[in-house]
């Protein structure tokens, strides 16, 4: 079994664009990371395939160990928002978070993207201190506004998801 969680080595880890075919294993990945909402095999499958320029999985021997969803939001083509970061058990602490992040942004067909989106709950600390140090990476300011309400939107049956807005990027 790999474990990379002493080593911050990332000769071993891949980083590349998803394909249809990975779609099952970000599934897997992501129904094992309790922090995160499941979707559907399906929606992963979409994921992996239509959004794939806007997406990256993290892989070692053919193990999955980190995906990034995220898609140009239509209304605002400098956007992109970032629908979800897992990372594997196995891989967290060794900054595979950040590098998937930022190898996104660093993809040619992604050079006009200016603004990071992504909703996080209040008490998500992870994902807050990934988000912030990417923002302290490219040396943009982080907004933060309440997108989905726990009351409104979820029926308090789910915490408010905060818009977190990241920009102008600094490349």
């Amino acid at each position: 079994m790999l474990n990379i969680r002493n080593s911050m080595d990332f000769s071993g880890v891949t980083l590349r664009k998803p394909t249809a075919e990975d779609g099952t294993s970000v599934h897997q990945l992501i129904t094992r990371t309790p922090e995160l909402d499941s979707n559907s095999c399906y929606c992963n499958l979409l994921q992996c395939s239509h959004f794939s320029e806007t997406s990256i999985i993290a892989e070692s021997n053919e193990e999955t160990l980190g995906f990034i969803s995220g898609y140009i939001k239509p209304q605002s083509p400098e956007t992109l928002f970032i629908w979800q970061v897992a990372v594997s058990s196995k891989a967290r602490g060794n900054g595979v978070g950040g590098k998937m992040l930022r190898s996104l942004l660093e993809r040619e067909e992604n050079v006009s993207i200016t603004h990071i989106e992504t909703t996080i709950t209040e008490s998500n600390d992870a994902s807050w201190a990934l988000f912030s140090s990417l923002a302290e990476h490219f040396s943009a300011p982080v907004e933060r506004s309440v997108m989905f309400d726990r009351a409104m939107h979820f029926n308090d049956e789910h915490d408010s998801e905060l818009l977190a807005r990241i920009g102008p990027l600094s490349r």
